[in-house]
């Protein structure tokens, strides 16, 4: 939703807009692991990956307080992790997706390193 006092939206942070992309592309890969594994690795990874950017949206909602706003980039980044763990076992698991899975923990750690960065901004300069 747009914010009307400052005339932004959530969908212009960079970090929203990596994490909601990566989200797509996992979601996709996971249905690509064989039979046996899309009820478990494969909804793992497609809960973690969509948590990433569903956090961003929530912490940006509650952003006025800068607490609530940290604690959800902080679950957003705990769930960047599960979702590099996931991949992992993936790549390690399923020969076939392993050129695949590495490309993904390439943008994951890019994307961890960013919410990162966010998080300090926000600690040292909170507004509303």
């Amino acid at each position: 939703m747009r914010d009307k006092k400052e005339g932004r939206s959530y969908r212009e942070l960079e970090i929203y807009q990596l994490a909601h992309q990566i989200g797509v592309e996992l979601h996709k890969f996971s249905l690509k692991l064989p039979k046996f594994e899309l009820f478990e690795t494969g909804d793992q990874l497609r809960r973690a990956s969509k948590s990433m950017s569903a956090n961003i949206v929530e912490g940006y909602g509650r952003r006025k307080y800068k607490a609530e706003f940290i604690r959800f980039l902080v679950y957003s980044h705990s769930s960047c992790n599960e979702t590099i763990e996931w991949v992992e076992y993936i790549r390690d698991c399923h020969r076939d997706l392993k050129d695949e899975a590495n490309g993904y923990l390439t943008l994951l750690d890019k994307l961890g390193r960013k919410i990162n960065r966010f998080i300090r901004a926000v600690e040292k300069g909170h507004k509303t």
